[in-house]
């Protein structure tokens, strides 16, 4: 026991340290991570650590996909819910499809058994891309794109792979049981998740406290997940539905107190579980090649540069085609979702990184079938699945940027933009309802004046975006004000300090006046352009 808490320490303490390293380096910290875990593995003496598919689905994926969905802008997730539908329903099937084939072909797996491949690495994973692309500075569409269809894209994978694995266990498949189970897995999913949102959303409405708030949010994607698989439907569009419904409707429900909070919590949950997943996976490789018999390492690693580099061409031709084809077949389509520029589909087209969820559906695939062999080419479908998933994250997530750069995308700024108008209007409206109110009650001069002022100030500095180094960039106070203020609340924090270590006040004291400081702070930090969660 006390040897498995010094290692999750080490773990969590390597985390820390990549992610240092990944910010210096300016490398998507995923990628670190996977390396970090690969090169942790060769410690001598280093206590295996065996990656339980349960955990990963159980434990990791609800934490990790609700936030995602959580965060996601519903206005821009609707508007290109047909892209998104369309890449992660019809692109995973084809891409399962195509691999199946071509693992019996080319590898030879039985066609059942390369189909249970095929929907083990087809979908990109809504953790890798989230991670990699939110440092991206890129148009809002291409990330609304693609961590949209990441986030749908299990339930159609998941959904292939339990058939595909029944077909490979029992010997019998039927296409239109299938097909009729697949479209209940995936209504059932919607509808668990949208109950789950709303029962969610009707108790945090009646509630004002953020201890019990915070842990209520924490529970709710590992209820929603759990409902689901009970129900025999998807868990994980479940999950994504219920973060898609509460965040809708959170900023309507929840007070400024259980925002501030939750959001921080959030924020350190992902990051640690991030790290620990992407750390386990790197830990793995002793395991993966272990599982591996019948095939040298070599011929492996020759059949894992052929897959990486079919999915590659496959992501690459059906972007093109799904793009520009249902386009000039409707032009209801058409009128409904213009025409991107080709290099905006270039770069969708390259963003296919694999991750966690993968991995673990390739360990969870059971070692006997119900004739009681073994499950055919089990250790090769598990070596592929890594090598897919460490070669995507490297190749891909290490290449975004300079394919960025090569095609000549710039940022269209539309979130600046959009949050400057946003704050302008609303500090107007602030403006004529304090104007209004102290015509009617008589306010003191004044007080009127500081108030009036301060928006005043604000309006301004909202009325023109700034540009620098190709950004727009905005601030809610002027230069000068900001100056002085971050100048007078450094003073504040001296002087509270002072007199605590004085024994003038006591640390409760100091960390209610420093909260306030802290409060401040934060708020002059934001408008210098700072878009949080």
């Amino acid at each position: 026991m006390i040897g498995t808490i010094e290692l999750l320490l080490g773990l969590l303490l390597a985390v820390a340290g990549l992610a240092l390293l990944a910010r210096k380096l300016k490398i998507p910290y995923p990628i670190l991570f996977v390396m970090g875990g690969l090169l942790l593995g060769f410690i001598p003496k280093l206590p295996s650590l065996h990656l339980n598919p349960e955990l990963v689905f159980v434990l990791f994926l609800p934490p990790l996909l609700f936030p995602a969905a959580l965060f996601t802008p519903w206005r821009d997730f609707h508007a290109n819910l047909g892209p998104i539908l369309l890449l992660a329903f019809g692109l995973v099937l084809l891409t399962t499809a195509v691999v199946g084939w071509f693992a019996h072909l080319v590898i030879g797996l039985p066609l059942a058994a390369g189909f249970v491949l095929g929907a083990i690495i087809a979908p990109p994973d809504a953790i890798a891309a989230t991670a990699i692309t939110q440092s991206l500075r890129v148009p809002r569409r291409i990330i609304t794109i693609l961590d949209g269809e990441s986030l749908v894209n299990d339930a159609a994978s998941f959904t292939a792979y339990r058939f595909a694995v029944a077909a490979v266990v029992t010997g019998t498949f039927s296409f239109g049981q299938a097909s009729v189970k697949f479209l209940a897995v995936v209504v059932g999913g919607v509808v668990v998740g949208l109950a789950s949102g709303w029962v969610a959303a009707s108790i945090q409405r009646r509630l004002d406290d953020p201890p019990v708030q915070t842990t209520l949010s924490l529970i709710t994607p590992y209820v929603t997940y759990l409902a689901a698989e009970a129900m025999d439907v998807s868990g994980v569009l479940a999950v994504v539905i219920a973060g898609l419904y509460l965040g809708w409707r959170s900023p309507e429900i929840l007070t400024s107190r259980i925002r501030l909070v939750a959001q921080s919590v959030w924020g350190m949950v992902v990051f640690i579980l991030n790290g620990f997943i992407f750390i386990l996976i790197g830990l793995q490789l002793p395991e993966v090649v272990h599982s591996l018999s019948g095939h040298s390492i070599g011929e492996a690693v020759r059949l894992t540069i052929l897959v990486v580099g079919l999915l590659i061409v496959v992501r690459i031709v059906c972007l093109f085609v799904f793009t520009y084809v249902p386009r000039l077949v409707s032009p209801r389509f058409r009128h409904r979702y213009p025409s991107p520029p080709w290099r905006h589909v270039a770069l969708m087209s390259w963003a296919g990184m694999r991750g966690v969820d993968s991995l673990a559906a390739a360990l969870a695939l059971p070692m006997l079938t119900q004739s009681a062999v073994p499950f055919p080419e089990r250790g090769l479908i598990v070596f592929l699945t890594f090598g897919v998933i460490l070669g995507t994250l490297v190749l891909q997530g290490l290449s975004l940027a300079p394919i960025i750069h090569l095609l000549k995308i710039v940022d269209d700024h539309a979130p600046e933009e959009e949050e400057r108008l946003a704050r302008l209007k609303a500090n107007q409206a602030a403006l004529s309802r304090v104007l209004a109110l102290a015509r009617t009650r008589g306010m003191d001069d004044g007080v009127l004046d500081r108030v009036r002022t301060e928006y005043e100030d604000r309006i301004e500095q909202l009325s023109e975006p700034r540009h620098e180094n190709g950004q727009t960039r905005f601030n809610l106070f002027s230069p000068a004000y900001e100056e002085l203020s971050k100048e007078g609340l450094l003073e504040e924090r001296k002087t509270i300090l002072h007199l605590r270590n004085t024994r003038v006040i006591n640390d409760h004291v100091l960390r209610r006046i420093q909260k306030d400081i802290d409060l401040a702070e934060a708020r002059l930090d934001q408008s210098e352009g700072e878009l949080g969660l």
